[in-house]
């Protein structure tokens, strides 16, 4: 019997991505989020799907939408509002929680109120499963080797644009308050916040992007998710400055709502330990479609038992990370890692 997996959002940009790539898989995913009006309309073009809505505010509509299910996945942002009642669902439920959540903070108290409780429990929960966070924790993990510390990595994101969802811009704004405005980064084996102007950098992608300008410490989840279980005192990310300005362009429209957008990426992950350098390449194509193989592939490890940890753990934490990379394919092109690099 199919397996099935209640995807909170499932209207939303990415959650329809995700609803898509679960029955591409086989499951049978239960369309769950907080408008029952958006919610029928998209199960009048996947028939047969269980439409279950609920509310973050009431948590017997969130038992309901889990009931039955064998895992769930969050794909409603912003995550600050749901993460917390969602999580919480999946453990009075007892089953594994995943979501896409791209912002910091949501990801930081993710870690900080539930890993106790999960672990306790046997539970699994894996934050930030999706492009930002997850996919760069794979692979830096997968650059590391056998590596047990560093001194630095970064993750460079060459995007050829980014047109933001309405759910990334609602997040942005959540986070943006929390922060007072501040920026963050990760230095000294902490998160910081701080007023320091951004700076441009030059940064040399491999072929076919090729050298871009990118600006630095353009701070992504992945300050969060990496540290969590990787002892590098300092990690960065960098961004190009063409999808920077998109994003923070207010009338920069949103993706197009169907199939895949014409967005490419790469992304590359160099740790540094002393004079040598590892590293790993992906590329891609539209950051929001490749989320859903990134958390449905998650999902399906975590319910097969393919899995190292248990409790509140990232991407490269709990799973087998370049055999994780690789099973992407087509979605995700991974270049061989570089062992041992001189810098």
């Amino acid at each position: 019997m199919a397996q099935t997996v209640t995807v909170y959002g499932a209207y939303g940009h990415t959650g329809r991505f995700v609803v898509a790539e679960l029955r591409d898989r086989g499951f049978v995913p239960i369309l769950a989020g907080r408008d029952a009006g958006k919610l029928r309309t998209l199960a009048a073009s996947a028939p047969g799907l269980d439409v279950r809505p609920a509310s973050v505010d009431d948590p017997a509509s969130l038992d309901r939408a889990l009931a039955g299910a064998d895992a769930v996945i969050n794909c409603a942002g912003p995550f600050a509002l749901t993460a917390a009642p969602v999580i919480e669902a999946a453990l009075r439920a007892g089953i594994p929680y995943v979501d896409v959540a791209a912002e910091i903070e949501a990801n930081v108290d993710t870690f900080t109120h539930f890993t106790d409780r999960a672990r306790a429990a046997g539970a699994v929960i894996v934050p930030a499963m999706a492009f930002y966070g997850g996919l760069g924790d794979l692979l830096m993990t997968a650059a590391m080797g056998d590596w047990t510390t560093a001194d630095e990595a970064t993750i460079a994101y060459g995007l050829s644009s980014w047109h933001p969802t309405p759910g990334t811009r609602a997040a942005g704004t959540v986070s943006r308050e929390r922060r007072s405005g501040r920026r963050v980064r990760f230095t000294n084996g902490r998160l910081e916040y701080h007023n320091a102007e951004s700076t441009l950098l030059k940064w040399p992608f491999p072929d076919p992007m090729g050298p871009r300008e990118v600006i630095g410490d353009f701070t992504m989840a992945d300050v969060v998710t990496i540290p969590s279980h990787l002892s590098i005192p300092e990690v960065r990310t960098h961004m190009t400055t063409e999808a920077a300005g998109d994003l923070s362009s207010p009338d920069t429209p949103p993706p197009t709502t169907t199939g895949r957008s014409d967005q490419t990426f790469l992304v590359e992950a160099v740790v540094r330990s002393g004079g040598t350098q590892r590293r790993a390449v992906a590329t891609g194509q539209d950051i929001y479609a490749v989320t859903a193989p990134l958390a449905v592939e998650a999902t399906d490890r975590i319910l097969t038992g393919r899995t190292h940890a248990v409790g509140v753990v990232s991407a490269g934490h709990i799973f087998d990370a370049a055999d994780f990379l690789w099973a992407l394919a087509p979605h995700i092109t991974v270049e061989p890692l570089q062992r041992g690099a001189e810098s």
